[in-house]
């Protein structure tokens, strides 16, 4: 018992260490392309700072169109990255093109006010995130470059705080490291938080235009269920009555001619019977595979990794399973997350050329992050009738979101975030 209960402790020290580290590597993805909006950013400022030097001289009113136009994109690009990692920030639309309406515009308003921030602060967190890293290895790979340092000249490592002059010295500098991993375990992702906290605040639209945004969403998405829900049911029925509602008309034709030939002779009732039979069996077995299609027993039974673990050992591909969902999802939403992996399954099995693939399933809070994976060609679009409109659909549904990256040549990337639900 007790060596059962040391095997557990480290099989959560294990996954924690796992978690920890799969965060500070999306941290500083983050605060990596967090510090690229920053430089964007702060090349917009300069340019709006022409454009207003400009007014001085009666030039404001021909720049004023590049300036603002370059504003809003540096300020959409900013949305769209704080969207692949959190809630969605809704892009206002075109820019104002004159200097006096935008100047009179709340959004644009913010939107300046983003670019000092973020174009100064954003800036100054993506270079202090992204130093502990680089330091960190600097230190590790110190000892296999030292030596290009002139010879008549003593290195300086580890901030400053180690003179080497020997292949020693130099070997010793990587005992830095684990301090400087350390440090960027720890901050990392406070500092992305803090990085990404200006634009949250700025970039987000006024509260009654979320209001009517959110409305339309809502509208949109009953519409989208209501499409979903009458598809399944058509679905349904195709499946009952193509398979079960054929068998059980056969049964029922092979058992009236088993009576009538019990009737003239006892001895060739056998045949019918047994047809009848076959036909029964194949008919439950049908109904039993359209009410895994409904709700996989497995879900029911088990629990949502379980039932991905059995979807990957099902895929042609070869496809690898990471799942860390230590609190169970409502039903409905462990269903649309089978379904969202099942159809993208499929697509990468039909469509990708892929040769591997992966899934991540993660619990954070009351959100369920999921994120499937192939090396396929790419170019996935969901107007070619890859199911990737279905899969939206039953995603936003549950005021979910869903996102597809899939560039010419790959990789693909499909990601959904969906509420967990109680």
């Amino acid at each position: 018992m007790p060596a059962t209960t040391g095997g557990h402790r480290r099989l959560k020290l294990r996954r924690a260490a796992f978690a920890r580290g799969r965060l500070t590597i999306d941290a500083l993805e983050r605060l990596a392309t967090g510090f690229g909006t920053a430089v964007l950013a702060l090349l917009t400022a300069l340019l709006v700072l022409i454009m207003l030097l400009g007014c001085l001289i009666g030039l404001g009113g021909k720049l004023a169109p590049l300036a603002l136009r370059g504003l809003r994109q540096a300020a959409d690009r900013e949305r769209r990255r704080l969207s692949e990692w959190g809630p969605d920030l809704v892009e206002p639309g075109p820019p104002l093109d004159r200097l006096k309406p935008a100047l009179s515009d709340p959004t644009v308003r913010r939107e300046a006010a983003w670019m000092v921030v973020h174009g100064t602060f954003g800036l100054l967190v993506g270079l202090l995130g992204l130093t502990f890293p680089i330091h960190a290895v600097q230190d590790a790979t110190f000892w296999a470059w030292w030596w290009l340092v002139p010879s008549d000249e003593a290195a300086t490592a580890a901030l400053g705080l180690w003179i080497v002059d020997d292949l020693p010295s130099a070997l010793a500098v990587i005992l830095f490291t684990p301090g400087h991993l350390a440090v960027t375990v720890a901050v990392s992702p406070l500092l992305a938080r803090l990085q990404a906290w200006p634009g949250r605040r700025l970039l987000a639209p006024d509260p009654d235009a979320d209001l009517a945004l959110r409305v339309a969403h809502l509208t949109a998405t009953r519409a989208a269920a209501l499409d979903a829900h009458a598809a399944e049911l058509r679905r349904i029925e195709r499946a009952l009555h193509d398979g079960a509602q054929n068998r059980l008309v056969t049964v029922n034709v092979l058992l009236g001619a088993a009576l009538r030939a019990l009737e003239r002779d006892p001895a060739t009732a056998r045949e019918p019977l047994e047809r009848a039979q076959s036909a029964a069996e194949q008919g439950l077995a049908e109904l039993r595979q359209v009410v895994r299609q409904i709700l996989p027993p497995v879900l029911t039974d088990r629990s949502l990794p379980d039932a991905l673990a059995g979807l990957a050992a099902s895929c042609p591909v070869p496809c690898r399973v990471d799942a860390d969902v230590p609190v169970r999802a409502a039903a409905s939403v462990e269903a649309t997350a089978y379904f969202v992996v099942a159809e993208a399954l499929t697509n990468i099995a039909k469509h990708s050329g892929a040769a591997r693939a992966a899934v991540q399933v993660r619990r954070c809070g009351d959100r369920l992050y999921l994120q499937v994976v192939d090396d396929g060609r790419g170019g996935a679009d969901a107007r070619a009738g890859s199911g990737l409109d279905g899969m939206r659909g039953r995603v936003e549904a549950h005021d979910g979101t869903f996102k597809v990256s899939s560039p010419p040549g790959g990789p693909t990337v499909v990601r959904v975030e969906l509420p967990c639900g109680v």
